[in-house]
């Protein structure tokens, strides 16, 4: 009777528990069990550890085999137990000796020619491996993983990271007689080149908007017809934003790679997503039978897109309500549950009516007002509260078009709304737009005339509390930017003119 046991990680949204993988090799009939609670591809397993024990030249052991994944309670899923699993066949059979077992952990998927294939979340894991390990790095176990992992694993800092190309080299290194080279590079920020927003002719108004929006972190709604270049704004709108801070880098990265989406070359890159109209809500705020990050998550420290707003389903825009609250989104299954950043800035286009030509001085809009009622009415008034900045996109005419394209650059932009931006996280830790009514209270108090214009507001325009504290977040942003400490009445009317986009 022999029994090994081994260290890995499972995936719980962002946290990586620990999860015990012991090996047992009893007499009797040979037989390969696995318990607990893995799902259908951890299962699996069995075939591909066979395989690849055989084919790197060691004997599968002609046993009672029960593997035992602790703590029972914890669904596991994917093939990252592959690694530990043949592993500790190994050892319990005694084919390979590793007296400093419990200083390693292990995560990789086998393929049955014996290599190790990259895996989901390896870089949650290993911040998880350094997080447990407290203020004292030396005391965290190394972490073995397929080198194709090994990259976005290396993120996080005062790791040991060793990298292998097959199970041989594991082998080999628990053996003491090829000892895995550490893994230490990691990729220097760079700026990635974002569409200019130069580029974009006319439309100087929603520049300023998107401006306004870029510095304070605030939601958009463009409304114009076809071809007015909403899109080419929205685009343009990550070129705008601060440079990504370590920490937000390493959110965006970890997300990404619990939905196998991380790239190198994104490192420190604001994310941009843009999911089409027929997405559902399980894709755009995440879900599944194991809940995987949506594209809301995917879109944490950048901007989620959403063209043509009304065409979306309505369960699902509302399905948006609680996270552009929270910054946040918690998805609950029967047996399982997860939590997932969810810090994004939403900019949306619309037509102005269901042949988007309503408005347009050529008057080729059709539309009855009864359609366009309907078709605006797709959005829910709760939904609309949410966002703090609506515009009218026109048509760009000819002179616009056929002008030099000698607007400001994107570079240029960027460094008003940095400015603006690092007086916000001065004054009060996070951007405007995440202040919270409280907070409103203290740091976006207009003067005595901005005041008497937001009332007057208030009653003409029927708004809500909601709207009231969201025109003063955009009003501090637009007083950050001019670099004012006081709200006046000037920045109050810009920030009410920005709600009155869909008024019409």
């Amino acid at each position: 009777m022999a029994l090994a046991v081994l260290r890995s990680r499972a995936l719980a949204g962002l946290a990586a528990p620990e999860v015990t993988v012991e090996v047992h090799l009893a007499s009797g009939l040979p037989s390969f069990t696995l318990v607990g609670l893995p799902d259908t591809e951890v299962k699996e397993a069995r075939d591909r550890v066979r395989a690849a024990i055989q084919n790197c030249g060691f004997e599968f052991p002609q046993r009672r085999i029960t593997v035992n994944l602790a703590p029972a309670d914890l669904p596991k899923e994917s093939g990252r137990f592959d690694l530990p699993i043949a592993l500790g066949i190994l050892i319990a059979s005694g084919q390979i000796k590793a007296p400093d077992l419990d200083t390693y952990e292990f995560a990789g998927e086998l393929a049955l020619s014996g290599d190790l294939r990259a895996v989901r979340g390896a870089l949650a894991m290993c911040a998880a491996i350094r997080q447990e390990a407290g203020p004292d790095h030396h005391l965290a176990r190394a972490f073995v993983l397929p080198l194709e992992s090994a990259p976005e694993a290396a993120l996080i800092a005062a790791m040991t990271i060793l990298p292998a190309q097959n199970l041989l080299q594991v082998c080999a290194h628990l053996a003491g007689r090829e000892l895995l080279e550490s893994y230490a590079v990691s990729p220097a920020p760079s700026f990635q080149h974002y569409p200019d927003l130069a580029e974009v002719k006319g439309q100087a108004q929603a520049k300023r908007a998107l401006e306004v929006a870029a510095a304070g972190g605030h939601s958009v709604l463009m409304s114009g017809p076809p071809g007015a270049g909403k899109s080419m704004l929205a685009q343009r709108l990550p070129g705008l934003l601060p440079p990504m801070t370590g920490a937000e880098a390493l959110e965006s990265a970890a997300v990404h790679s619990l939905a196998g989406t991380f790239r190198l070359a994104q490192w420190s890159q604001r994310p941009f997503r843009s999911p089409h109209h027929s997405a559902s809500s399980a894709a755009l705020v995440g879900g599944g039978g194991t809940p995987r990050p949506g594209e809301i998550s995917l879109a944490h420290n950048g901007t989620l897109f959403l063209d043509e707003l009304p065409e979306f389903q309505r369960g699902v825009l509302e399905a948006l309500r609680e996270p552009l609250e929270t910054g946040q989104i918690n998805i609950a299954r029967a047996a399982r549950r997860a939590e997932f950043p969810a810090r994004f800035q939403l900019v949306a286009a619309m037509n102005p009516c269901p042949c988007g030509w309503q408005g347009h001085p050529a008057g080729k809009c059709r539309c009855t007002p009864d359609q366009v009622i309907r078709y605006r009415g797709k959005l829910s008034g709760p939904l609309l509260d949410r966002i703090d900045l609506m515009l009218d996109v026109p048509a760009v005419d000819e002179a616009d078009l056929s002008a030099r394209g000698d607007g400001e650059s994107s570079a240029i932009v960027r460094e008003r709304v940095t400015a603006a931006r690092d007086v916000q996280i001065a004054r009060q830790g996070k951007p405007n737009a995440r202040l919270t009514p409280d907070e409103v209270d203290r740091h976006a108090r207009p003067d005595e005339a901005g005041a008497a214009l937001l009332k007057q507001a208030m009653a003409q325009l029927a708004l809500t509390a909601r709207a009231y504290h969201r025109i003063l977040k955009v009003a501090r942003s637009i007083a950050d930017l001019a670099g004012a400490t006081q709200i006046n009445a000037a920045h109050v009317a810009e920030a009410i003119h920005y709600r009155r986009g869909l008024a019409d």
